[in-house]
């Protein structure tokens, strides 16, 4: 197993962020079969003001580079994937069409 955190900013506007919150509560089938096939067990979203924390367990094959290639691939996942960006803004530090920006672990409790 592995362990991945990404953070993400959504849209500066609380009405946006419920709707956002909402999309997350009825999530499609599809999406979520697109998920679980790339290798990922688990998957929580956490939110504070407009900032969002992802934490994800992998199975040990895992690669961001397939699952990335699963998700162009997907016309269903493209849909909800233009879908959500209407919520969301990169980060400040993001490079260019990065969404999703991979977090490092500068501590663990042994």
């Amino acid at each position: 197993m592995k362990r991945y955190c990404l953070a993400l900013d959504l849209k500066e506007d609380e009405a946006l962020i419920n709707e956002y919150e909402q999309l997350h509560k009825a999530v499609a089938p599809e999406i979520i079969e697109s998920i679980t096939s790339a290798g990922i067990t688990v998957m929580d979203i956490y939110r504070v003001g407009n900032r969002l924390f992802m934490i994800m367990e992998t199975t040990d094959d895992f690669s961001f580079h397939e699952k990335d290639k699963m998700d162009k691939a997907n016309p269903k996942v493209q849909v909800w994937e233009n879908q959500v960006w209407k919520y969301q803004q990169a980060l400040p530090f993001a490079k260019p069409g990065e969404k999703w920006v991979l977090m490092e672990q500068i501590f663990s409790l042994p």
